[in-house]
């Protein structure tokens, strides 16, 4: 059978605390109910005709007893609550170490060791937002040549760099440096390239030349499972970047959220079957880090508005999976990821309506699941819940 599977990642939409979200700092967290329970007439109509309401526990939107696909949530097993961890674990990739993160800054080993193989100084080497630091420290950078490194809660170092003081291609150089460096125990799970432009002070901005240098999942992934199958696995966002090209036949890079609906509206309405992976970064990176909480609500609703275009496009056996990576609460004073159960809503002709699947112990059992609904062989890890959801 031809199909396709279209499954959006709407970076850090979490819907609540997981268990163990205390160890992470994170109790109280539930970056939907959250926002839903600040902004006033907070509505996400699609999403909740589909069943969102209905996901166990969700608090700040109505139970549809008529909903037209498949709901529930999952738990993470993986150690960690970072982009590289959930989309791994989606894919069928659980970590029992958490990947290093560096709340104080690198070393200064790494830092020097950086600075001898690119030949010149850096300036920062901090925890930070992406866009205060080159506020910050852009205008020094651009007197300098210095590239700016920074880092997360998440296990990345980042190095920003103004497009007219040093080149994307001796940015992205840079990049490929320190991924062969930042191996073994000093280890991160992506080395990102942040280029920038601007004249000054209160108008930086960064450009959508971000390229993420991922480390290689550490087992067989969901995707590769479907290449080898002779379907395609196209991919919207940093998706490739997030599994090193493994298993991807098809990619395209993306400027923004909508930019992502039209990239992969473009996939839907292509003749090739197998899977559809977008990610949606914005909500992540540009509310969910900067505590913007209306600015989070005004995306969603933009992508509640989007999505009768979106199963429009779905073809007569093709079918709509929408979920998370982690949480990133903006109404708590944290500005990190968050450790939160993710949502998993299904549409399609084939799919049942009003179909609960519960809570689920991983994440894995959404790529074990689109494995089933692809027909294709798998040993990966997690318990399809396809059964559950076909007619």
């Amino acid at each position: 059978m031809k199909r396709k599977v279209t499954l959006i990642v709407l970076d850090s939409v979490g819907i609540g605390e997981l268990p163990d979200a205390k160890s992470y700092g994170d109790e109280g967290s539930n970056t939907l109910g959250n926002i839903a329970k600040a902004v006033k007439d907070f509505k996400l109509p699609n999403l909740e005709r589909i069943g969102l309401g209905n996901i166990d526990e969700m608090v700040g939107f109505p139970v549809n007893n008529n909903a037209t696909g498949a709901y529930g949530r999952c738990a993470e097993l993986s150690k960690g609550k970072d982009t590289i961890t959930g989309h791994w674990e989606i894919a069928g990739v659980i970590l029992e170490t958490p990947l290093n993160t560096y709340p104080n800054g690198f070393p200064q080993e790494i830092i020097e060791e950086f600075e001898n193989k690119i030949g010149r100084k850096t300036l920062g080497n901090v925890v930070a937002s992406g866009t205060a630091i080159i506020d910050d420290l852009g205008e020094e950078h651009m007197r300098t040549g210095y590239p700016i490194i920074y880092t997360s809660a998440d296990s990345v170092f980042q190095i920003a760099a103004h497009e007219e003081i040093i080149s994307i291609d001796e940015l992205y150089k840079m990049c490929e440096i320190a991924r062969e460096m930042l191996v073994g125990d000093k280890m991160v799970g992506r080395v990102i390239a942040r280029p920038f432009i601007g004249s000054g002070k209160g108008n930086f901005t960064r450009t959508s030349n971000r390229h993420d240098y991922a480390i290689e999942p550490f087992s067989k992934t969901m995707l590769e499972y479907i290449s080898e199958a002779n379907q395609s696995v196209m991919a919207v966002g940093k998706i490739k970047d997030i599994y090193t090209g493994k298993g991807v036949t098809d990619s395209i890079t993306i400027k923004n959220n909508m930019d992502g609906v039209e990239k992969t509206l473009e996939f839907m309405r292509s003749d090739k079957n197998g899977l559809i992976f977008s990610n949606l970064v914005d909500f992540d990176m540009k509310y969910g880090h900067r505590n913007d909480v209306e600015g989070y609500a005004n995306a969603l609703i933009e992508f509640d508005n989007r999505l009768p275009e979106i199963i429009s496009a779905l073809g007569e056996n093709d079918i709509l999976m929408i979920t998370a990576d982690h949480g990133c609460d903006p109404t708590t004073e944290s500005t990190d990821h968050s450790r939160e159960y993710i949502p998993v809503l299904v549409y399609g002709k084939n799919i049942k309506e009003n179909a609960n699947i519960g809570t689920r112990s991983g994440f894995s059992d959404i790529g074990k699941t689109i494995l089933d609904l692809l027909e294709v062989e798998n040993e990966l890890a997690g318990e399809s819940f396809a059964k559950l959801i076909q007619k």
